[in-house]
């Protein structure tokens, strides 16, 4: 499991649920190394400030992850994370490699509004 705070996606069941129950989410598909860290921490700290998204992780390596891995917009990508947008379900935005806050505000401003 990885160790953040944020809510955590441990299965293809689980991913499911919560692109059922919430409108917008930002998952981060990764590991807990220099390229995803600083990405799981800027959605901690965008968490409260976000109270429409749903913030969660997953970890790259579990089997289940394949349903973000697999994902045809994920396709080119050759780093970790995989960052995930979805809106009603459906991939808004998917990103990959490190990310900035000014970048994760961005990307939930257009898609996700303030």
């Amino acid at each position: 499991m990885l160790q953040t705070n944020l809510t955590h996606i441990l299965s293809e069941k689980e991913h499911a649920q919560i692109l059922e129950k919430n409108e917008n989410v930002m998952v981060c598909c990764g590991r807990m190394g220099p390229m995803c860290i600083p990405v799981y921490s800027v959605m901690q700290e965008l968490e409260s400030k976000y109270p429409n998204v749903k913030f969660a992780d997953m970890e790259f390596d579990l089997p289940d992850a394949h349903v973000i891995r697999d994902l045809s917009e994920c396709s080119s990508f050759r780093g970790i994370p995989f960052v995930i947008y979805y809106k009603n379900g459906k991939v808004a935005k998917a990103t990959s490699s490190i990310q900035s806050k000014e970048q994760v505000t961005t990307i939930l401003d257009e898609h996700f509004g303030k």
